[in-house]
């Protein structure tokens, strides 16, 4: 047994062991319990301490960050601003440039189609004087005509188509060559050969002419088409490109009164024109010449220095492509003539055919007719025989 004193009152009581344990485990337990309480507060308190403090570490470190992390945005803010402000300087610059070409350009053709206006009126005021020339000219070859002989009549053309060439061989034909073709070695001579060069001294163009004329009271009229061949040969034997025959033969074709003829479907590059025609043609063709060696020049030089050569082909093009079309409109008229010719050949073939024909039934007929007796007439007809014999009796009785 166990004596207890009571801590509050005083009193003493006794407890056996059970219940002395009991209490001793109720003291123990309640002890444990405070000192757990204790311990817990305690760890509770310390987890707190810990979370303030990694929070507190953590938020620094946050903050460090986002510190960071704010430069970094800064910086990049900073580059691309710089960014948009070179592109936008980059931009300017490229329509500044562009805005520059434009005006450039703009001057440019303003200034062309100005030349071009000048360039037109030039011209017109040169065909104007070279057609009032022309005509001039005309007038004078009629009146001459009426008053030559027979024999002047082709050298006064010859002096007239010098004439007309030495008039404007100070200003038009500074470099040309212009002079009778006295070089007989050959069998033949044309009347003239024109000859150009440039500074360089190549060849630029070169044609050899033949003048022809008759007189009005000439009994046997000839034909532009009966020199032809000749001034071909004589072409070719002097190394003249071109061939040209001014001619005041056939005054009455309507052909030849139209302009420069192109025969070139009979003999390459040869033409025929009046007398009128005689500075054109030249100009004309040495015009083409030039203007083909200036092209072929000038696109060397364009495209060494890498530029634009596009309007420059097509000039060419459009040159070579009108000379071409009056080539064709000559080949087209000299086709049709040759058309009709064929078609008046099968005509005139079909006539014979049926001439002949006609002719061999005409002799059938004719052998046939002498071929007819009497006896054949009367074969296998009784009542004719008895009157033929009748007649025949009438004729002896009348014979005697």
């Amino acid at each position: 047994m166990h004596e207890i004193t009571c801590p509050h009152c005083g009193k003493a009581f006794t407890i056996d062991e059970a219940g002395y344990a009991d209490i001793v485990a109720q003291v123990r337990t309640k002890e444990f319990n405070a000192d757990l309480q204790e311990r817990l507060h305690a760890a509770e308190k310390d987890k707190q301490n810990a979370v303030e403090l990694a929070k507190a570490q953590l938020q620094g470190e946050l903050q460090k960050a986002a510190t960071a992390k704010d430069s970094e945005i800064q910086a990049l803010k900073a580059k691309l601003e710089a960014d948009d402000v070179a592109k936008q300087l980059a931009v300017r610059d490229a329509v500044a440039a562009v805005e520059k070409q434009r005006d450039e350009l703009k001057s440019g053709l303003e200034k062309a189609q100005l030349e071009m206006k000048l360039a037109e009126a030039s011209l017109k005021d040169k065909y104007e004087t070279q057609i009032k020339d022309r005509d001039d000219a005309i007038e004078r070859l009629k009146d001459l005509k009426v008053r030559l002989s027979t024999k002047m009549v082709g050298e006064t053309l010859e002096q007239h188509c010098e004439t007309e060439f030495n008039r404007l061989r100070a200003t038009a034909f500074q470099k040309a060559h212009f002079e009778k073709d006295n070089d007989a070695r050959t069998g033949s001579k044309g009347d003239y050969i024109f000859r150009e060069a440039d500074d360089a001294g190549t060849e630029i163009v070169s044609i050899m002419f033949e003048m022809k004329n008759e007189s009005d009271t000439t009994a046997t009229k000839h034909k532009n088409e009966d020199f032809l061949k000749e001034l071909d040969k004589d072409r070719t034997e002097k190394g003249c490109e071109y061939a040209v025959m001014v001619s005041l033969l056939e005054p009455d074709s309507e052909l030849y009164n139209s302009g420069i003829v192109d025969v070139s479907h009979r003999f390459p590059k040869m033409y025929v024109v009046r007398p009128q025609f005689f500075i054109p043609i030249i100009t004309l063709l040495r015009n083409a010449a030039q203007n083909s060696l200036k092209y072929k020049t000038e696109l060397a030089l364009v495209r060494a220095q890498s530029v634009d050569v596009t309007d420059f082909e097509n000039e060419l093009d459009s040159f070579k492509a009108a000379f071409g079309k009056n080539y064709d409109l000559a080949s087209r008229r000299f086709q049709l003539a040759i058309d009709e010719i064929d078609k008046s050949i099968d005509h005139l073939q079909k006539t014979k055919e049926a001439l002949l024909g006609s002719e061999r039934n005409l002799r059938l007929a004719n052998d046939k007719a002498q071929d007819v007796t009497i006896k054949k007439l009367t074969r296998g007809n009784a009542t004719m025989a008895a009157k033929f014999d009748e007649l025949k009796g009438e004729d002896a009785a009348s014979e005697d």
